[in-house]
């Protein structure tokens, strides 16, 4: 092999037994200072083989294919611990330092992230729902999309969440944090909704009236400040000690709902249905 046709040259490669084609560039460019780069920067002879002239290494072919797409592309695969591990042993043997640097800050990265808890997604709530009846409790949830999603969570977290026409019929939601979640035309029927907050939440055509007879939907001591509920049914709803100061209540069906105690100042009530209410 010479250096005139070097840079364009395919090169075959038999690592153990596994047989690759790639190109002298491929080899070279990324990791100039590799033993691949060194084999067939044109400086050394190359011994192939009679079969059709291919390069034999003596080194297991397993993760040859991710050395290569390493020096193509500078990716390095997604990899279980000890895959990390074997796949580094060969990294060394190539003298691969780019690689041994990206294979190190993976796993550095996943070991943080283990210890930080891992971030559940829609795909893995609804796995875990479709699976059995599952209790959230305590789970960080915040800006998850949870639409349409029957979901049953006591104490966790929901900032921000989009929670559009979730059911919570019936669910122990005490003492979850909902601020700035968008709960619009979620269904929380019968839910036990004690020492929540909504702050912010946006609850226009969510549904929190009596169903079938009941426990009624409590909302005691929740926190409801600035939040939407224009069109919301809250039919026999407790909003004892309720903190609804400067939310929007327009339209809202609010018969014999108990207000007593609960903070109204600024609450905007223009069209509600107060038949009945207890304040």
């Amino acid at each position: 092999m010479n250096n005139s046709d070097a840079a364009s040259s395919m090169v075959r490669l038999n690592i153990g037994g596994k047989k690759f084609c790639t190109t002298i560039d491929t080899l070279t460019q990324r990791e100039p200072d590799s033993m691949l780069a060194a084999m067939f920067s044109g400086r050394h002879t190359i011994c192939q083989d009679s079969d059709k002239g291919y390069v034999f290494v003596d080194r297991d072919g397993k993760h040859f294919r991710h050395i290569l797409n390493w020096l193509r592309d500078g990716v390095v695969p997604t990899l279980k611990d000890s895959e990390y591990s074997e796949l580094l042993r060969e990294a060394e043997y190539f003298q691969l330092i780019g690689l041994m640097d990206e294979i190190k800050a993976s796993l550095i990265k996943r070991k943080e992230d283990e210890e930080m808890g891992t971030e559940l997604t829609r795909v893995d709530i609804i796995r875990c729902i479709q699976s059995e009846r599952v209790r959230f409790r305590g789970i960080n949830l915040s800006g998850l999309d949870l639409s349409k999603l029957d979901v049953d969570a006591e104490a966790s977290i929901f900032h921000n969440a989009t929670l559009r026409e979730c059911e919570f019929t019936g669910a122990n939601l005490r003492g979850a944090l909902l601020a700035g979640a968008n709960l619009q035309s979620a269904n929380l029927q019968d839910a036990c909704l004690v020492d929540c907050s909504f702050c912010g939440a946006d609850l226009r055509s969510a549904h929190l009236q009596q169903f079938n007879n009941s426990q009624t939907a409590d909302l005691t001591n929740a926190n409801l400040e600035g939040a939407n509920l224009e069109g919301a049914n809250l039919k026999g709803a407790k909003l004892t000690n309720a903190n609804l100061k400067g939310a929007n209540l327009q339209r809202a069906y609010l018969r014999h709902v108990n207000l007593r105690e609960t903070d109204l100042e600024g609450a905007k009530l223009d069209g509600a249905n107060l038949l009945g209410a207890i304040r």
